[in-house]
């Protein structure tokens, strides 16, 4: 199984390559970056899959691709067991499509924003971390330094009750549409591929 779990590191590969080599090139930075009056008055559509390759600094690329390693390993396992055969097709479906998706919000907002931009993966990796929840919710979410694991059911509720609540009222610079279009992705594209996940996350957390 170990073996098997090669996307999430090719992933991380891509993505730290590009931001390093973008953080010392701000021409393909640019260019490479979401600008949401750009796709539209431009047609630069790639901009919906690139931007995400790209991060704001170096600790914004560590900590994404942190979390996304944590969580990563785990859906990939567990796509393995559930998708023999399709685990990579489809674990690839969840972060790309996670990308794309959890940006569009940003799309219809800003598209007539010269000024708006965005970059970084933090939507796809929302996809996955959600994702991982629903695969595993017995797991438990730990934070920096913090000895204590909150419950990854209750993290989900409070990430989400957050992030629909900053993207309302938050004036800063952090994609809190992505974060939450991310993680609500993550976890309807994962109930599509197999339902059956839904009883059986039910049934680990004591409901069903």
């Amino acid at each position: 199984m170990i073996g098997e779990l090669v996307l999430t590191n090719i992933i991380i590969f891509i993505t730290v390559v590009i931001s390093v080599i973008a953080l010392n090139n701000h021409e393909w930075f640019d260019k490479l970056k979401f600008n949401a009056y750009d796709v539209k008055h431009s047609n630069q559509w790639y901009r919906f899959f690139t931007y995400g390759f790209l991060h704001a600094g170096y600790l914004h690329l560590f900590i994404n691709m942190l979390v996304f390693y944590s969580f990563g390993v785990i859906v990939e396992s567990y796509f393995h067991i559930y998708f023999p055969g399709k685990a990579g097709f489809y674990y690839t479906l969840l972060y790309i499509g996670g990308l794309i998706l959890s940006i569009i919000p940003a799309f219809g907002k800003n598209k007539n924003d010269v000024f708006y931009n965005a970059v970084g993966a933090s939507g796809a990796v929302s996809a996955v971390l959600f994702s991982s929840i629903l695969l595993h919710p017995t797991g438990k979410i730990f934070f920096f330094f913090i000895p204590i694991g909150i419950p990854a059911p209750l993290f989900a509720v409070l990430y989400i009750a957050y992030e629909y609540y900053m993207s309302k009222n938050a004036h800063d610079n952090i994609g809190h549409d992505a974060h939450l279009w991310g993680a609500i992705y993550g976890l309807l594209f994962t109930i599509a591929m197999k339902p059956g996940l839904v009883l059986i996350f039910l049934q680990e957390i004591g409901i069903g």
